[in-house]
């Protein structure tokens, strides 16, 4: 079942076609990602799913009926650009979000107080939000976003302006949200995270939707019968055993010898084995499978 789903988003801004007949199904459950280029469409689809702006044509429809207002308390939005006010205490700031979120006092402060222990910012209820630095700022953020237990949870760049550790820790609650039943749209430039959070992408480009399905799906779709080989002797020279329709991709000579080679149509591993092993002793030979980073780069490119 598909908790959000998007049918033919148009939205233009004066002659600019920010969207052009986007449609996206997020499955319930799923960790969603939404990728693209810069100004490829992503913030106006995400700014429309919050109903921050409106699209011009198509249907928005929200665990099975069209979005309405009031579906807002269901959904939690961390944007990209951050939107804490500067003079005010965190504490109270917090307790204010929280509550227009739907949550009595009483929730919001013991939830708060809970989420504050978690991330070690016990100290900073009385600080205010000027005082804090990017990466402390982001931390009360995300805990304002997803404090009220939302169905969807919506991240823009979540990781911005957080060292590694603190990085590691927003992914690892991440994981756990979606765990505890959280639907999440993930939106974000680091193509190794959509590899270790995403189990669904879409990729938006000039305004377009280009791709769109299962990650596992959309990464066998992008394999190119392409293997690594690392060998012992030959002195990286291998290559010249193979036959002419076996493509050397990329070559390493340092002991262990490396060499990526695209096999033929047709061809199988096993070929590739029978070719090499009256010439070499072979030490690990494992397919190369596209990157989301690969499949990111050569879709846009050929778009």
């Amino acid at each position: 079942m598909d908790l959000f789903v998007a049918k033919n988003i148009t939205k233009q801004y004066g002659n600019y076609t920010a969207l052009n007949n986007v449609s996206i199904n997020v499955p319930e459950g799923s960790v969603f990602g939404l990728l693209g280029p810069n100004g490829a469409g992503k913030t106006s689809l995400i700014r429309i799913i919050n109903q921050i702006t409106a699209p011009d044509t198509g249907e928005l429809i929200f665990n099975g009926e069209r979005l309405k207002p009031q579906h807002v308390a269901q959904i939690g939005y961390l944007p990209e650009e951050r939107g804490l006010y500067k003079k005010m205490k965190v504490g109270e700031q917090a307790m204010y979000l929280a509550q227009l979120k739907g949550l009595s006092a009483n929730e919001a402060k013991a939830k708060l107080k809970e989420w504050f222990l978690k991330f070690g910012m016990e100290t900073w209820w009385d600080k205010k939000v000027d005082e804090l630095s990017k990466g402390m700022a982001q931390k009360v953020q995300f805990v304002v976003t997803v404090l009220h237990n939302p169905k969807l949870l919506i991240f823009d760049e979540p990781f911005s302006g957080f060292d590694p550790i603190n990085t590691n820790l927003i992914k690892n609650e991440i994981r756990e949200l979606n765990k505890k039943g959280a639907t999440i749209i993930f939106s974000t430039h680091r193509m190794e995270s959509v590899e270790e959070i995403c189990n669904h992408i879409a990729l938006i480009n000039k305004s377009n939707k280009i791709l769109d399905g299962p990650l596992d799906e959309i990464r066998d779709q992008y394999r190119t019968n392409t293997f690594e080989i690392e060998y012992n002797g030959m002195n990286g020279e291998l290559h010249t055993k193979l036959p002419d329709n076996f493509e050397v991709v990329t070559m390493e000579v340092p002991m262990p010898n490396k060499m990526r080679i695209k096999l033929p149509e047709g061809s199988t591993p096993n070929d590739l084995l029978t070719t090499v092993l009256p010439h070499t002793q072979v030490q690990a030979l494992n397919e190369v499978i596209p990157s989301v980073n690969d499949i990111f780069i050569r879709t846009v490119e050929n778009a």
